[in-house]
C-alpha cells in the first residue's frame, strides 16, 4: 500500500522501495534515503515516518495529514569526544608537552 508524505509543499508516494515525485530534486533527497526491503505495508509506513521526520514533513494518515516525529539523530557529540577518564578532550592537543 503506498504511503503519501508531505515535504516543502510538494507530495511524494513511496511504494515498493521507491519514491515518486513530480519535483525532481526532492524525489533525488528521497531515493537516496529509499529502502528497498520496505516491501511490506508496515515498513513502508515506517520507512516514509522516517524520511518526512528527516525533512521536517508530514504524513498522510487516515484521519488527515500529520507532522512526522524527527528522527533520533545518527552520529552524536558524545560519539566523537574522547571519554572522560583519559582527559584532555579537544583542547588536551593544544598542551605543551613536558
Amino acid at each position: 500500500m503506498p504511503v503519501r508524505i508531505r515535504i516543502y509543499g510538494k507530495e511524494a508516494i513511496f511504494t515498493q522501495g521507491c519514491w515518486v515525485c513530480e519535483d525532481e530534486s526532492l524525489q533525488a533527497m528521497l531515493q537516496a534515503l529509499a529502502d528497498p526491503r520496505a516491501v511490506t505495508p508496515e515498513q513502508e509506513h515506517q520507512h516514509a515516518l522516517y524520511a518526512a521526520g528527516r525533512y521536517g514533513g508530514l504524513i498522510a494518515l487516515p484521519h488527515g495529514w500529520e507532522a512526522a516525529p524527527l528522527p533520533a539523530p545518527e552520529i552524536r557529540m558524545e560519539d566523537l569526544l574522547p571519554p572522560k577518564e583519559k582527559g584532555g578532550g579537544l583542547l588536551g592537543l593544544l598542551r605543551r608537552k613536558k
